[in-house]
């Protein structure tokens, strides 16, 4: 089983790139920011199966780090663009 939770952490890895090929060439400023966010979750799930995969709790607190922030910076993002300011 601990190496299915590897394979899943290297498969959020290759998604996470893919969405980073999203974020070079959008189309449109929202798609972009659309692409960060999902970076921000796929990040976050990489992170919690590398957890269970290499058996350190640590890592559990900083995923969750990065949910919380990676949730707000898209809020962030959404307000400006929503006030015309990008």
């Amino acid at each position: 089983m601990v190496e299915v939770f590897g394979l899943v952490a290297i498969a959020e890895v290759v998604v996470g790139g893919l969405l980073v090929v999203r974020i070079a060439w959008g189309p449109s400023v929202t798609d972009r920011v659309v692409a960060l966010n999902a970076v921000s979750t796929q990040a976050t799930l990489a992170l919690l199966f590398f957890a269970a995969f290499a058996d350190r709790v640590i890592y559990l607190d900083v995923a969750l780090w990065m949910a919380s922030f990676g949730y707000l910076g898209a809020l962030v993002w959404a307000r400006f663009l929503e006030r015309g300011l990008l």
